[in-house]
């Protein structure tokens, strides 16, 4: 006998509560964004508009997806640490040490072209694994928090470019720039015609980007070992009680995040057009992550879409300076934003708490009146 079986129902209630919050924290952010354009003088409206047209050019949309696919992998590096209830504020230095060094052994040599691409990418992923590293070492051995140490260690990464650049750098063609040796063609990552009509290729690595993103949600969702990491995150005693190594668990999380942020400066190194670490190498992507990682709820789908705003509003805000509006209007935006959806998620953590309480005694109450005896009619 067959028996049939049920396709799998999708949760709407908790679909809503889910979206509900980033929502909030948008449409808030757009409120007090008009209320400022408002105070100013601008149109609000128009403004709006013009963002929205100018947006919606093929040659601004593939730099939007470029510029998304750098805050993804910087969002996917600091959710890592933020799943396990670590703070790796450390990720802007993670990722500009990694891409120094990558640039630095990359273009001393030249390999078969699929080598090539590997040794500099695992060059990067290992240089930022090691200066994560760091900060687990000092948590896990003297109690040094990780905000504070990955901080200081950010500084001391500025330091370090500044000072070994200066050892190794030539000067870039056509420009008073200074940076390191161009990567051969062996160690370039073409990039993809992806946009119809756009003269601009989107950067080859939004593949191994994707791929990241899916791994995240396989090993933190999928295995033991994402488990772990949750339940220490949740509460150490509580994973120390089920036999986690808690302070195994701080070191490889830490070292994760750190290999995931040494690929942030990849897109750029090895699909920009110049191919080299120099003075004016992208910077503050680590931070743009964080905010992007709060506002996706440290969900892999949630990040892609909290990057691909982020970035818009950057790659639109172009359109403001040309018709005298300030662009930095992009930035209260996107401050208000980060703001505000720390707000949201506590009013929909606190409302979904009421509600599933109220669902459960509702249920109660079903059962026991199920459960009464009924009255027999004489």
């Amino acid at each position: 006998m067959s028996v049939a079986t049920a396709a799998p129902r999708v949760d709407l209630r908790r679909l809503g509560i889910t979206i509900a919050a980033p929502t909030l924290a948008i449409v808030f952010s757009l409120l007090i964004t008009a209320l400022i354009l408002i105070s100013t003088g601008d149109p609000v409206m128009s403004t709006l508009d013009q963002v929205w047209a100018y947006g919606k050019q093929p040659r601004v949309i593939a730099l939007t997806v470029n510029q998304a696919t750098t805050y993804y992998l910087s969002a996917l590096a600091v959710a890592i640490g933020f799943r396990m209830n670590l703070f790796n504020i450390g990720v802007d230095g993670q990722y500009r040490l990694a891409a120094f060094a990558a640039a630095v052994v990359g273009s001393s040599f030249e390999l078969p072209k699929p080598l090539h691409l590997f040794v500099i990418v695992l060059v990067a992923m290992l240089v930022g694994a090691m200066w994560a590293g760091i900060a687990a070492v000092l948590k896990v051995t003297r109690g040094v928090s990780e905000v504070i140490s990955t901080i200081m260690l950010n500084a001391i990464a500025t330091a370090l470019i500044a000072f070994m650049l200066r050892e190794v750098a030539v000067e870039v063609a056509g420009s008073n720039n200074i940076g390191t040796k161009p990567i051969a063609e062996s160690g370039a990552l073409p990039g993809i015609p992806l946009i119809p009509e756009s003269p601009l290729e989107v950067f080859g690595f939004i593949v191994v980007a994707a791929l990241a993103g899916v791994a995240y949600t396989v090993v933190l969702g999928r295995t033991r070992f994402g488990f772990d990491l949750r339940a220490t995150g949740h509460s150490e005693s509580a994973a120390v009680a089920s036999g986690v190594n808690v302070r195994r668990m701080v070191i490889v999380s830490m070292l994760l995040s750190g290999a995931v942020a040494g690929l942030v400066g990849m897109p750029q190194l090895l699909g920009g057009a110049s191919r080299s670490y120099s003075l004016d190498f992208p910077a503050g992507l680590g931070f743009t992550g964080i905010a992007i990682a709060l506002l996706g709820r440290n969900n892999a789908l949630g990040m892609a879409f909290s990057a691909l705003l982020f970035s818009f509003l950057d790659a639109s805000s172009i359109i403001l300076d040309i018709n005298d509006i300030s662009k930095e209007i992009v930035l209260i935006m996107q401050g208000t934003i980060v703001l505000s959806v720390v707000v949201a998620y506590e009013l929909v953590r606190r409302y979904s708490i009421v509600a599933e309480q109220r669902r459960v005694s509702r249920q109660l109450a079903e059962e026991q009146a199920s459960a009464r005896p009924k009255e027999v009619s004489t």
